[in-house]
């Protein structure tokens, strides 16, 4: 282990420029209040935000309840419109913030001075400075390929409409960073400012329904319209500019290539686990969207092309594969220019591009027919495969560098090649997901209505293997018997659906098909054999295998993430399900479950549970000569896995990351990342460096000493996992205290997510409550518990005053980076939660003597925590190493504080007043609003 590096020194006036941006927004916003809200909400919102401010710096009891009850004697009219006046200011806060970071990092780069850590350039310094070479490099770009997947799961609370007025005002806000404008000419831009705030003013924030999971789909293609398509060219270039500049030097000819490593998951239409609503028809219409999204995107470009490249064949002298395709294209031509044979007669390379658009027009048609619910007919001309569209523009691409304008061609022209490649005709993979006792009923179904076995499922583990063998190699037709379940129908129509879109749309279309809660080795074999039946996978009377689908265990639990080796090596061992791994090129991805692993055992022990699990699974799979890929699932907090991505990539074990990394993208992180095209840029640009920083081992070989750290992380995760359970199982009125006090009951009203936020809407527990409201709930009420309970003792105990464990928990956070990134996320969850608020909610707690002692063991266990992690990394306050965020956080806390105070009164409004009557459906709407404002001030909130 070596010594990492520590962030560069931080200077507080250097952020005037932020600070100076985000008192113009909250200006502009206090004027549009002023102009356009009731007087009383003016004054109540500076009186609120003027009060918390100087507490913040002065603590003042009688200020503090005089605060407290100008909340509590507002009206509900009043009281809506000061919740989202707080709302308001936290995005037009999150825009300037992401704005001026961006700024930052391309000031310092005009400047000369050295890149962030993380940038292109930082990061080829590095390389080059441990003696890689430019055939190192090569190498490893050859093996890279970063996938973030697209979810929907509920916890973005802004919908399109508010999504797409915040990036105007991004877009507006931008001008105002040129130092030439004129005074009249800034003067113009901050009208255009205040008319946006005022119409974000007056649009709702709240959706009037639930969404379906149409909408959802629609949502993240925003996305991909609106940012994507845009960065990720930019993304390509950023990095050759960098390669020329430390690899390659200005001067000279690039000798590196850099592949299209890109690509995209989705699981928005094919998650089915949990959500009733995602139908095989939901997911047809899915990879629909999915294909016309991305075409229309490709034959715009095209358009834009034929103003490009209007070279004459008088004047250049075209490569004959170029001129061949042309007369390729003769029987299409005839089509595409049938009111004009004659067009482009003399510019052959707007000829092609018509031609390109006509196909193109021709795929979009197919996919509108099938959208309108017309069965699928052939479309003379489309394109077949996403193959052969890149062959058109590869072609183009060569002529063009055969008569010299090789820098022509890689301009807009690489562009869309870079996107081809990237989106194919698909745009995304989309992901299917099922709960593996789905799919075990559905075969004991099956195989009762065949009078094959009666009781599969109280088979043992071995029994129902050989009954799946046995199935899987017999070479009669595949059938399944005509008096099946609906949900067992339904269960093998997705597996239709499967290959069905595969022949529509493209092989590529679907990624994994992923089982949750894979307990055994027979809950993936049970999907080899429904995958059989459906003729995705198939075997001949010669013994010849062919698989057409990539089947994903994906390991959850505490448990599931300590047995997930065993499983997998009964799968690696069992002789059809290593011949299936030799038709993928002896590859097989795995998928671990950050969310349910740290809601069973707590942050500490899921977090080491997933390390070691990895660790065993790399090891496993190369034993078998087989290719590993793991498939991180997680989400926005750091109690779900979250935290900065490059870091997070950093922090797997090292060896584990070769060359390829998927992950999901879920909920608010979406928007976080992805609403604005220099974000999105610099965050892929981040995530890329992450994994090229943890792929070099491919290059450079192992130099990480396992076992120095395994026995002290052993002894905390044991001992962390022993405290929180004893908090969440052990302790007598746990839950009710959680659903006393937390909103989580109203978070299926708030209409952010089309899946339930519990497994049995009926039963209220650990074990029923999804992992994403368990986490959003605690974040609310602001003890972030999730995000580091037991850490605190299993540091203290493990510690037990001895100066040399100190010294060694202090070497761990210096060389290793899943410690540091452990701690520094721990960090982050402790700064967000405040115990003064949260003891205003334990208040709530029905059985008030239950509620304080259950408070009091959450209080000792923050201040604990907190103690034990300044002590490890050798500081005074949280968060001493990023002053950025620790100055975001104390800017955020004003406007908090108050919301929570807010959030109580109306929880304490809703115990009092009759559901039936008018004044509890206020009262609800209003405490909606109040989740939705806390959420933005808080940004990763699930």
């Amino acid at each position: 282990m070596v010594n990492l590096p520590n962030p560069a020194p931080y200077q507080p006036s250097s952020d005037k420029a932020l600070r100076a941006r985000v008192k113009l927004f909250g200006h502009i916003l206090g004027e549009t209040l002023r102009d356009h809200a009731d007087h009383q909400v003016f004054a109540t919102v500076e009186a609120l935000r003027k009060g918390y401010i100087h507490l913040q710096t002065k603590p003042n009891p009688t200020r503090r309840r005089r605060l407290r009850k100008l909340v509590e004697h507002l009206e509900e009219p009043i009281l809506e419109q000061v919740v989202r006046a707080f709302n308001t200011y936290f995005s037009l806060a999150n825009i300037a913030e992401e704005s001026f970071k961006h700024h930052q990092r391309r000031k310092n780069s005009q400047a000369g001075l050295p890149r962030w850590e993380g940038s292109f350039d930082h990061t080829l310094l590095a390389f080059q400075e441990s003696g890689h070479s430019p055939e190192d490099l090569q190498q490893l770009l050859h093996t890279i390929q970063y996938i973030p997947v697209f979810t929907s799961h509920p916890t973005e609370t802004k919908h399109r409409n508010i999504l797409e007025t915040l990036q105007r005002i991004f877009v507006i806000s931008e001008e105002l960073n040129n130092s030439q404008l004129s005074k009249y000419e800034r003067a113009q831009v901050i009208n255009q400012l205040q008319a946006s705030v005022q119409i974000l003013w007056k649009t709702e924030e709240g959706r009037a329904r639930k969404p379906s999971v149409e909408d959802e789909i629609h949502n993240g293609l925003y996305f991909f319209r609106t940012t994507l398509f845009k960065a990720i060219p930019l993304v390509y270039r950023h990095f050759e500019e960098s390669i020329q500049r430390v690899y390659t030097g200005e001067t000279e000819q690039p000798t590196l290539q850099v592949p299209s490593f890109l690509r995209f998951g989705s699981w928005i239409g094919g998650d089915r686990d949990g959500n009733p609503y995602v139908t095989p028809s939901i997911t047809r219409r899915a990879i629909r969207l999915q294909a016309r999204t991305a075409l229309r995107e490709y034959l715009r470009r095209a358009k834009e092309l034929i103003q490009v490249l209007t070279h004459s064949d008088k004047w250049v002298t075209l490569h004959p594969a170029f001129l061949e395709s042309l007369t390729h294209d003769q029987p299409v031509a005839q089509k595409a220019f049938a009111r004009n044979l004659h067009l482009f007669r003399h510019e052959p390379y707007c000829r092609k591009l018509a031609i390109i658009r006509y196909r193109l027009r021709m795929n979009i048609s197919l996919i509108e027919h099938s959208l309108s619910g017309n069965k699928g007919k052939p479309a003379d001309h489309a394109y077949r495969s996403e193959a052969e569209l890149l062959d058109d523009l590869y072609v183009i691409r060569d002529s063009l560098h055969s008569h010299g304008d090789g820098n022509i061609a890689d301009g807009e022209l690489k562009d869309l090649i870079r996107l081809v490649e990237t989106f194919g005709m698909y745009l995304a993979h989309l992901d299917v997901r099922e709960e593996s006792s789905r799919h075990t009923s559905a075969v004991e179904d099956i195989l009762r209505g065949l009078g094959i076995a009666s009781a599969y499922q109280s088979l043992p583990e071995e029994q129902k293997l050989k009954v799946l063998s046995d199935q899987l190699t017999a070479t009669q037709n595949s059938t399944w018997p005509e008096s099946l379940s609906a949900e067992t129908l339904r269960i093998l129509e997705v597996f239709t659906v499967m290959t069905e879109m595969g022949r529509e749309v493209s092989q590529h279309t679907f990624g994994s098909y992923v089982i949750s809660m894979t307990h055994q080795a027979s809950h993936v074999l049970e999907v080899v054999y429904l995958a059989k039946l459906a003729g995705l996978i198939s075997y001949s009377s010669t013994g010849q295998w062919a698989c057409r689908i990539r089947i994903v265990p994906l390991f959850e639990t505490i448990e599931d993430l300590a047995h997930c080796e065993a499983i997998l090596h009964t799968l690696f061992n069992h002789s059809i399900y290593r011949e299936l791994l030799r038709c993928a090129n002896n590859f097989q991805e795995v998928m671990l479950g950050y969310s349910d692993s740290c809601k069973d055992g707590g942050i500490l022990a899921s977090a080491w549970g997933l390390h070691d699990a990895q660790r065993k699974i790399i090891s496993l799979a190369k034993s078998f000569g087989i290719t590993c890929r793991l498939f991180h699932g997680r989400g926005g907090t750091v109690g779900r896995g979250g935290g900065p991505t490059h870091q997070a990539i950093l922090a797997q074990p090292e060896g584990t990351v070769h060359g390829q990394i998927k992950f999901t993208e879920q909920g608010e992180v979406l928007s976080h990342k992805y609403s604005h095209v220099e974000t999105a840029v610099y965050e892929l640009t981040m995530g890329i460096t992450g994994l090229l920083k943890a792929s070099s081992h491919l290059i450079k070989g192992l130099s990480y000493d396992w076992n120095q750290a395994h026995d002290i992380m052993t002894t905390l995760a044991k001992s962390s996992e022993k405290s929180y359970r004893q908090l969440t199982e052990q302790t007598p009125g746990f839950f009710d205290y959680f659903y006393d006090v937390t909103p989580v009951r109203q978070l299926g009203q708030l209409n952010i997510g089309s899946r339930p936020t519990h497994r049995q809407t009926s039963e209220s527990s650990k074990e029923s409550i999804r992992a994403i409201p368990w986490v959003f709930g605690w974040g609310q009420i602001r003890h972030t518990l999730p995000a580091w309970y037991g850490i605190g003792s299993a540091l203290e105990i493990w510690r037990s005053h001895d100066p040399a464990r100190l010294g060694s928990l202090r070497a761990l956070y210096r060389q290793w980076p899943f410690f540091r990134s452990l701690l520094s996320n721990t960090q982050m969850a402790l700064a967000k939660a405040d115990m003064n608020i949260a003891s205003e909610y334990a208040q709530l707690c029905r059985n008030s003597q239950q509620g304080a002692m259950i408070y009091s063991l959450v209080k000792e266990e923050y201040e604990r925590t907190v103690k034990q992690v300044l002590d490890i990394i050798g500081a005074e306050t949280l968060l001493q190493e990023d002053l950025p965020l620790a100055l975001s956080i104390s800017r955020r806390n004003p406007y908090l504080e108050p919301l929570n105070h807010i959030q109580v009164t109306l929880l304490q409004r809703l115990r009092t007043s009759p559901e039936n009557e008018t004044p509890h459906a206020i009262w609800q709407s209003i405490l909606l609003r109040s989740i939705n404002a806390i959420a933005a001030g808080l940004r990763n909130t699930g």
